[in-house]
């Protein structure tokens, strides 16, 4: 009896081994196959991503100087910039916001608003062209649109731009120092090209940017799936490169149109037809990049729609013609939320602006 207890012992003791050998080895096999999952993902999307170059290799495409950045800077927070003394850059391109103001659309001088969402200024560098229809080729030439724009900063011309900068004494020095060598730096193109200067710093790396040079462990598990439905849906179409967007112009209702039927637009938008003039243009956007989109609502170029999952079924349905599972919408949006980066503390810190002289406009609010 005891040699028998013995045996039956044994054989369940083999029989335990036998079952936590299996299950090991089950083990191993799926942690080698999502090993491989991973591989493949991370394969895909390295050919269809990049991840954001570093300023040095900004520095290549455009060569940018300190003096340019901080001048930039200056010129980005200052207000007096506008016609009432009261609007800067980043009235409207909040950096503590992530460049945006989070309004549907922004409030320019005496209380007009503008005409489009304000976009994110982070990161906007790397696009082909600037604003919704694409109208300036880069961030120095937008720099220059809202200044002389009737409906934001309003002031009536270049002219006007470089007297006020002018008779701020302050300016003359850091002009100089931005673009030595000119009898006169203080020129409405300097002072775009030095507000681009310093919009070029203004990226926001990520986990994301980690994870296309190589680091698996940089998303997790949720963020990897939401990844992989975001591009075997088709969304890589308009949101690729860089800047997940930001690289070509697009009709916004491709598939299923109008677009207002999904966003309730109030006033139908003719997009990069304003432009070019060409009926083929009607209701094309240039695609927004979606890097921090999860902080950059209200959504699209009318700012028609503040919660993100609703954002990424409707263009689902515009632009894929899918109505997708409550599932996947959440999925892809946990992907998206993923590529929220931080905003470089140096850059959303206000600088001291250079002092007003005796001869320096000021508003007048007493009349």
């Amino acid at each position: 009896m005891k040699l028998f207890k013995r045996t039956l012992f044994a054989a369940a003791a083999l029989a335990v081994m036998g079952c936590a050998a299996d299950t090991a080895g089950t083990a191993s096999t799926a942690k080698a196959a999502a090993s491989e999952a991973d591989k493949e993902l991370m394969s895909a999307a390295q050919g269809v991503f990049k991840p954001l170059p570093t300023f040095e290799e900004m520095q290549k495409v455009r060569q940018v100087t300190p003096e340019q950045i901080k001048l930039g800077q200056a010129l980005f927070y200052d207000p007096r910039l506008s016609a009432d003394q009261q609007q800067s850059c980043n009235t409207c391109h909040n950096l503590a916001t992530y460049g945006v103001d989070n309004q549907s659309f922004s409030k320019g001088v005496a209380g007009g608003f503008g005409g489009r969402n304000a976009p994110s200024v982070l990161n906007s560098s790397l696009f082909v062209a600037q604003f919704w229809d694409g109208r300036a080729k880069d961030v120095e030439e937008q720099a220059g649109g809202p200044m002389l724009n009737p409906a934001e900063m309003a002031m009536p011309n270049e002219a006007a731009v470089e007297e006020v900068l002018r008779l701020i004494p302050g300016y003359k020095a850091m002009f100089d120092a931005a673009f030595p060598g000119q009898q006169q730096s203080i020129t409405f193109q300097n002072a775009t090209a030095a507000i681009g200067a310093f919009e070029r710093t203004l990226l926001t790396p990520t986990r994301f940017d980690s994870y296309l040079r190589g680091d698996a462990s940089a998303l997790t598990a949720a963020e990897k799936a939401g990844l992989k439905k975001f591009m075997d849906v088709g969304c890589t179409a308009c949101h690729m490169g860089t800047g997940l967007g930001g690289e070509g112009y697009f009709k916004f209702g491709l598939v299923q149109g109008p677009y207002w039927k999904f966003t309730g637009s109030k006033k139908p938008d003719d997009g990069r037809f304003e432009v070019t003039k060409s009926e083929d243009d009607k209701n094309v956007f240039r695609s927004p990049g979606l890097r921090n989109v999860a902080r950059t609502y209200p959504y699209f170029h009318d700012g028609s729609v503040w919660d993100l999952e609703k954002a990424v079924d409707i263009m689902g349905q515009a632009q894929l013609g899918a109505k997708m599972s409550a599932d996947d919408v959440k999925s892809i949006t946990a992907f998206l939320n993923a590529l929220t980066g931080d905003v470089p503390e140096a850059a959303r810190t206000m600088p001291i602006l250079p002092a007003a002289g005796p001869r320096t406009p000021h508003p007048e609010h007493h009349k």
